[in-house]
C-alpha cells in the first residue's frame, strides 16, 4: 500500500493559509481551496479496505460540510452581544438597586445615570455637604415633592480606609446628614429611612484614591412603602 506523503510546511499548500479576519471573501476563497485540496488528496490515494475507506470519506465529508457552513456566514459573529440600548423613557426612570441587592448578587452598588435620585459625595472622613452635594439634594427633594407616594431609603457609604466599625458609624452619620437636608427642603421625615453599609458595599473595588472618592457617598433607593424594622 502506498503511504501518503507527510504534510510539511513546504508542501501543505492551501492548508497552511492564515485566516484573514478582515476579508470574508478571502476566507471563502481559502475554504474552497481547502475543499479542493482534500478532494485531490483523496483521489491520489490507492483503494483502501472498505472500513478504512468509508472512515476517510466520512471525515472528509464532515470537513467539507464544516467549511461550507462557515462560508455561508456573511455577517461576523460576536462572542459577546452588547446590551440593547434603552430608550429615553426607560432611562428616565432607571431603577437604582439597593446596596443589599447588589451585595446579594456580588456586584458593585452603583446608581444608574438615569436614576431619579442621584448620589451625593463627601470628602475624606467628613459628613459635611459640599456645594455640589447640596444642589443634588435639592433636585432629589424636588423629585420627591412631585412624587408624594415615593418613600426612600438613604444609604451611607465609606471608602476602605479604617475599621469596619468606624466606617459603619461614619456611614450612618452621612446618611442622617443627607436625610436632614431633605427634611429641611420640605420632605416629610416619615418618608425617609437611613441605613449604613460602611465600607461593605463599594461602587468601586480598586484600592486607589480615585476609586475611594466614588465610595464616599450617600445613595437614595426608592420604595413603594417604608421597610419594616
Amino acid at each position: 500500500m502506498e503511504i501518503p506523503p507527510v504534510m510539511t510546511a513546504e508542501n501543505r499548500g492551501p492548508l497552511n493559509s492564515k485566516k484573514k479576519l478582515d476579508n470574508r471573501k478571502a476566507n471563502r476563497d481559502d475554504r474552497q481551496k481547502i475543499i479542493a485540496e482534500l478532494s485531490r488528496m483523496m483521489k491520489k490515494q490507492r483503494p483502501l479496505a472498505p472500513l478504512h475507506y468509508n472512515a476517510c470519506r466520512v471525515c472528509a465529508l464532515f470537513a467539507m460540510i464544516l467549511f461550507s457552513a462557515c462560508s455561508t456566514q456573511n455577517n461576523p459573529i460576536s462572542l459577546f452581544s452588547p446590551p440593547q440600548p434603552q430608550n429615553s423613557a426607560d432611562s428616565a426612570v432607571a431603577r437604582s438597586p439597593s446596596a443589599m441587592e447588589a451585595l446579594s448578587r456580588g456586584v458593585a452598588a452603583v446608581t444608574p445615570p438615569g436614576a431619579a435620585l442621584q448620589d451625593v459625595y463627601y470628602e475624606f472622613d467628613s459628613t459635611d455637604l459640599i456645594a455640589d452635594a447640596q444642589e443634588i439634594l435639592k433636585k432629589n427633594a424636588e423629585w420627591m415633592k412631585t412624587h408624594p407616594s415615593a418613600q426612600v431609603e438613604v444609604e451611607g457609604h465609606c471608602d476602605d480606609i479604617g475599621s469596619a466599625e468606624y466606617n459603619l458609624a461614619l456611614g450612618a452619620k452621612r446618611a442622617q446628614r443627607a436625610k436632614d437636608f431633605l427634611v429641611g427642603q420640605g420632605i416629610a421625615a416619615d418618608r425617609l429611612v437611613t441605613i449604613s453599609y460602611g465600607k461593605e458595599a463599594p461602587a468601586c473595588f480598586e484600592l486607589t484614591e480615585e476609586c475611594r472618592v466614588k465610595n464616599r457617598r450617600a445613595r437614595f433607593v426608592i420604595f413603594k412603602e417604608l421597610p419594616t424594622s
